[in-house]
């Protein structure tokens, strides 16, 4: 699972001191305990795809303090940030491109955009940027 190559990861950036590296990966590590404790409860297993969402979720949250840093001017916690976000970026599959959203787009009998939102979620969650379906949705 992916979970342990996160661990492991998180072990080998405290072995080789390397403090952004490890923030970011024990922030995505703590959420994805609280997650599974939560799951649990509910008689639920917690899956990769949920993992994915946790990391795309923080990687969005990284985005929002890096922005705040750039509006103070404060380059050093901006690149630290970016370190960050690089680190978890590793983890995330590969996102589906423009041409091959169309090309999945054009499989579809019903093109409407909420009948293709749902396709999209439902069969390509944390693989596709969803506000790049839509757009490439509306464009056709």
């Amino acid at each position: 699972m992916l979970i342990n190559e996160l661990k492991k990861a998180s072990m080998e950036a405290l072995k080789a001191k390397d403090k952004e590296a490890r923030a970011a990966l024990s922030v995505v590590i703590n959420k994805y305990n609280l997650m599974s404790i939560e799951l649990k409860a509910q008689g639920k297993e917690i899956s990769d795809a949920d993992l994915v969402a946790i990391i795309s979720k923080t990687l969005k949250e990284l985005q929002d303090e890096k922005d705040g840093f750039i509006k103070v001017n404060r380059p050093d916690r901006v690149s630290a940030i970016e370190v960050q976000e690089n680190t978890l970026k590793a983890y995330l599959p590969k996102m589906l491109s423009e041409d091959e959203i169309k090309e999945e787009i054009g499989k579809l009998e019903d093109k409407s955009i909420p009948s293709i939102m749902k396709h999209f979620k439902a069969n390509f969650a944390g693989k596709v940027d969803m506000g790049l379906v839509n757009k490439v949705a509306r464009s056709l």
